[in-house]
């Protein structure tokens, strides 16, 4: 198959995961075409089955935000013309959905049909899409798809629950590529960060408030009272000041790291003891499964589909949302005891396996024979 795939081209879970798709789609010999406003950033390895296309916006006075929906159906009209496209796979509903629609309509105005397929994948629908500026286009973009996937059971629920969504909504969860994440004998990496054997614990994120990744600077500081231990903070956003005004306040800074965005996330996940993901939302809970997939067990709040990812009690624990007390009991519960620890980090291992890519894989190529 001739697949175009829309997405966010950042560091967000539903951008990595159209590349991820992307590319193991075109490592079994489907052509797909990438359309977006900048390279993916996971998109880093060549393959003669992949392609990119700039999304370009013309700037004009006239207009005060420039047109980006409208240069996207554009660009996604023109690359099916050329390509052949066979089906477009759009990621993340706003505003790609409808561009896609628009698109839609443009082709079967010229004799082309180009069914479209879209993936929700969290804030697309539980937060950005019910803002009343956009819910009426969302529900509509949504209703015109050709099929309908979302991540988990919990955001289906949500979608329904949201909108008027007049046909199935298809769960197909995340998947991990075990050829990225793996745990690595990176000892000499660990004793840089922990030089005297202290346990690692390590969030990943946007930093987003929706994050509260105060919450893992606070549980973190319980758990360092307990316990030799050090933190890293991966990432960057809006709520990475007030996490260093804590960090300070407390008086934890020396055992906290802020690093920023980083590519090889997989190599600090890797030296890691433990996870935690102490989120007030969240659709699927990529970053888990990618620490999981590494070895690493996981402390996180039973919010949206994470429970649906996370084996409570075998390969972490979930605590209710803002409870970063209990977050830290049990996070000292499973560093405390090296036998507990390693049944948690196989544990997280087994499951992370049940989301392989190669399990993930056949059925989107399935869900795509559906309607080419």
């Amino acid at each position: 198959m001739k697949i175009g795939i829309v997405c966010y081209p950042t560091f967000g879970g539903s951008g990595i995961i159209a590349t991820e798709l992307g590319m193991a789609l075109a490592e079994n010999d489907h052509e797909v075409h990438f359309i977006t406003f900048t390279q993916p950033v996971r998109l880093k390895s060549f393959n003669t089955n992949i392609c990119y296309h700039e999304v370009s916006v013309a700037k004009y006075d006239l207009f005060q935000y420039p047109p980006y929906e409208i240069a996207l159906a554009s660009k996604i009209v023109d690359v099916a013309i050329y390509e052949k496209l066979d089906i477009i796979h759009v990621h993340y509903a706003i505003p790609h959905a409808s561009a896609a629609y628009m698109a839609k309509q443009i082709l079967e105005n010229k004799g082309i049909k180009l069914p479209i397929v879209t993936t929700l994948h969290g804030t697309d629908i539980t937060l950005v899409g019910k803002d009343a500026s956009y819910s009426p286009v969302v529900e509509f973009s949504i209703n015109q798809s050709d099929g309908v996937t979302a991540v988990s059971r919990s955001l289906r629920q949500d979608t329904f629950k949201h909108f008027d969504i007049k046909q199935d909504i298809e769960v197909i969860p995340n998947f991990i590529d075990f050829n990225r994440f793996k745990h690595l004998e990176k000892d000499h990496f660990k004793k840089a960060i922990c030089p005297n054997g202290e346990k690692l614990v390590i969030h990943v994120s946007n930093f987003r408030p929706v994050k509260r990744v105060q919450d893992t600077v606070h549980a973190f500081n319980l758990i360092r009272q307990q316990m030799p231990a050090k933190l890293l903070l991966v990432g960057d956003g809006p709520d990475r000041h007030n996490c260093e005004k804590l960090c300070r306040m407390l008086g934890a800074c020396d055992d906290i790291r802020f690093l920023g965005k980083q590519d090889a996330v997989e190599e600090l996940l890797a030296v890691a003891d433990l996870f935690m993901l102490p989120s007030e939302s969240e659709s699927f809970g990529l970053a888990a499964l990618e620490a999981m997939a590494c070895g690493v067990p996981v402390i996180a709040t039973n919010a949206g589909g994470i429970p649906e990812v996370i084996e409570d009690g075998e390969c972490g624990y979930l605590s209710v949302v803002g409870d970063f007390v209990d977050m830290a009991d049990k996070s000292v519960k499973i560093l405390k005891d090296e036998k507990t620890l390693a049944r948690f980090k196989a544990n997280a291992l087994k499951q992370a396996q049940k989301f392989h890519i190669q399990e993930i894989l056949p059925k989107y190529e399935e869900f795509y024979k559906r309607f080419v």
